[in-house]
C-alpha cells in the first residue's frame, strides 16, 4: 500500500482540494501538481470547456507565499492566473493583476478573475497534451499503484 496516500493532506492540499471541487461549477476539470516545464510544477491545472486553461497556486501562509520564487514562470502557461488561499491569508500581499480564490480544504470562491492572456495557439497544443498525459497518468496509477505518476510527463 502507498504510504503517501495514508498520511493526512498538508495544508496547501487541502487548499487544492476546494479549489478543485469548486471549479467543476463552472465545468471546469483539473489535475494538481503538473509540470508544464522542468523546474516549474503548478499546483493546480484547471481546463474549462471551451479549452480555457487556468493556473491556481495554493498559498497556506506567508511565508509559502514568499518562499515562491517561481511563480511568474507560470504566467506564460495560462490563460489566466490565480492565487488561492485560505480566509486568515493576508491578501494584501498578492499582486493585483493576478486572480484570487479563498479556499478551504471542501470548496473555493473566486473574489477576483485574473487577466486574461490567451496562449498562442502552439503554447497551447502543448499544455493540452501535457494536461491529457497527466490526467491519463494519474488514472492509470490508482488502477496500478505501480505506475510512476511523474515520470516522462
Amino acid at each position: 500500500m502507498d504510504m503517501e496516500n495514508l498520511l493526512p493532506p498538508m495544508p496547501g492540499q487541502r487548499l487544492a482540494r476546494g479549489v478543485c471541487r469548486a471549479m467543476r461549477q463552472f465545468d471546469f476539470v483539473t489535475v494538481e501538481e503538473l509540470v508544464p516545464t522542468p523546474g516549474l510544477r503548478v499546483d493546480v491545472m484547471a481546463l474549462g470547456p471551451k479549452g480555457e486553461i487556468w493556473i491556481i497556486e495554493c498559498k497556506s501562509s506567508r511565508a509559502d507565499y514568499r518562499a515562491d520564487q517561481k511563480w511568474q514562470g507560470y504566467l506564460e502557461w495560462c490563460d489566466r492566473f490565480f492565487w488561492a488561499v485560505d480566509g486568515d491569508f493576508p491578501t494584501q500581499l498578492l499582486p493585483e493583476a493576478s486572480g484570487l480564490i479563498i479556499a478551504d480544504a471542501y470548496d473555493a470562491a473566486i473574489l477576483r478573475m485574473g487577466p486574461d492572456t490567451p496562449l498562442p495557439a502552439a503554447r497551447r497544443k502543448v499544455v493540452l497534451q501535457k494536461f491529457a498525459r497527466h490526467a491519463a497518468l494519474r488514472l492509470q496509477a490508482y488502477r496500478d499503484p505501480g505506475v510512476s505518476v511523474f515520470s516522462s510527463v
